[in-house]
Parts: structure tokens; C-alpha cells; sequence
């Protein structure tokens, strides 16, 4: 599969943003991982609306490396059923991509 996405995971603390962010870019699985919060969020939950804070972090991998990425992410994760959606990336300076790639190749 050819090409660079950006995925996103949301958690309940800061720590636990960057122990993901760092986990995956170690484990060459992601180029860079942001942490951006705190963040307010609404959601359904067991038949409920709750509010909380959360932390998203946001990677950026090669289109090859995500299905790894999501697993290490899921395997790692303290949610009990996590957000890890992929977004392709539709347009960035061939640059970019290219470290991208490089960045995430075992």
C-alpha cells in the first residue's frame, strides 16, 4: 500500500499520551506522534452522555506501518475499546513523505 496517513487516538491523561506516542515512534511504527491537550469531550457511553478530559495524539506513518501501528496502539492502549482511526494524508511536500517513509522503516 502506497502512500502516508495520519492516525489519531484519544486517552484520559497526559502520561499515557506520551508513553503511546513514544512506544510507537521507538518501535519505528510512526514517524512522530503529537500530544495535544487537554481537550473537552462529549460522548455515549453505556447508554449515557459524559463529559471528561482527554489527551488525542496524532501520528504520522506510512500506509504499510498502520495496520502494525493500529495493533501496537490497540495492545497498549487503557481504553477498553480506543478510538484509532487513519486519515490519509491527500496532499504534503514529497519531502515530507519521503521522511516519513524513511522513518518508519524497520
Amino acid at each position: 500500500m502506497d502512500g502516508s496517513l495520519v492516525v489519531i487516538t484519544t486517552v484520559d491523561s497526559e502520561e499515557a499520551a506520551a508513553r503511546l506516542s513514544r512506544g510507537a515512534v521507538e518501535a519505528g511504527l510512526a514517524a512522530s506522534g503529537q500530544v495535544t491537550g487537554p481537550v473537552a469531550t462529549t460522548y455515549r457511553h453505556l447508554g449515557e452522555v459524559l463529559d471528561g478530559t482527554e489527551w488525542q495524539v496524532v501520528f504520522r506513518t506510512a500506509a504499510d506501518r498502520v495496520e502494525a501501528l493500529q495493533a501496537h496502539l490497540l495492545a497498549a492502549h487503557p481504553y477498553d475499546s480506543p478510538e484509532v482511526i487513519a486519515l490519509p494524508i491527500v496532499s504534503a511536500p514529497p519531502a515530507y513523505l519521503a521522511w516519513i517513509t524513511r522513518a518508519t522503516r524497520p
